[in-house]
């Protein structure tokens, strides 16, 4: 089966973000997505990263974008995430959203993430708390459980499955 590419102005994976350990992840071409999180990728402490319901964090090339702009020197993998997307309504995802990567790869939103102090240096005044979800609704990080396995590459479409209700 031929893999579905998205073209730019359709939800897409923006970068693929791996590390050994800690920010920022740099970029892959593709990578194998398991219900342990992106192969090749790892988390310095396991008590507040990664498991199951953490096992691949997402974020928005748009607000990386809109972060840029307002000064801070934030990039794409800089936050953390392991898979940049673009072209979604970053604020209205929420916990219990699935989105399917690549026609394949199918995840749950399990939660938002806590800025991390390791994030103050791509933010002004050290001002991490801009990816807060409870100051800042809409602009922090979310977590995802997979739900089906499989490789995802840089250019994948991304669809929003399901929304669940309001909650």
């Amino acid at each position: 089966m031929a893999r579905k590419k998205a073209s730019v102005d359709h939800p897409h994976v923006h970068q693929i973000n791996v590390s050994n350990g800690g920010v920022p992840k740099l970029p892959v071409s593709e990578a194998l997505v398991t219900a342990k999180g992106l192969e090749g990728d790892r988390q310095r402490n396991l008590v507040v990263h990664g498991g199951p319901d953490r096992a691949v964090c997402l974020f928005s090339w748009e607000r990386i974008q809109a972060l840029q702009r307002e000064g801070h020197s934030i990039a794409p993998g800089a936050g953390g995430e392991n898979l940049t997307l673009a072209g979604l309504d970053w604020g209205e995802l929420k916990p219990g959203d699935q989105i399917r990567l690549a026609e394949r790869v199918l995840l749950e939103l399990t939660g938002y993430t806590e800025p991390c102090k390791h994030n103050a240096q791509w933010f002004k005044e050290g001002n991490f708390n801009r990816m807060n979800q409870k100051r800042h609704p809409g602009w922090s990080r979310l977590y995802a459980r997979v739900l089906a396995e499989g490789t995802v590459q840089t250019g994948d479409a991304v669809v929003v499955e399901r929304i669940m209700g309001d909650g």
